[in-house]
């Protein structure tokens, strides 16, 4: 929820370069060498947001209707670690 709630502190790949990929709708992670940055809340944040359903990020601009799909999303699919999440995709 606070990537979704701060969205203007973080770019997108199409922001960052203007080559037109697959991800240039995903959040730009930025490059990071320490272990601690990687695991932040920002890092990890953005790492999350990325790993969601294209229909999930889709409605991200309306913070009451991405709550509602994140909950439905999250109540299918139990995950118990974020690695487990994280390696899903």
């Amino acid at each position: 929820m606070s990537v979704v709630q701060n969205k203007n502190l973080f770019l997108t790949n199409n922001e960052n370069h203007n080559l037109d990929t697959r991800q240039r709708n995903n959040l730009y992670l930025p490059q990071a060498n320490l272990t601690i940055y990687q695991k932040a809340a920002y890092c990890l944040g953005i790492n999350i947001f990325n790993n969601l359903p294209l229909e999930i990020k889709n409605v991200a601009g309306n913070q009451r209707k991405f709550k509602i799909a994140l909950k439905k999303f999250l109540h299918t699919y139990p995950f118990y670690t974020i690695e487990e999440y994280l390696s899903q995709s």
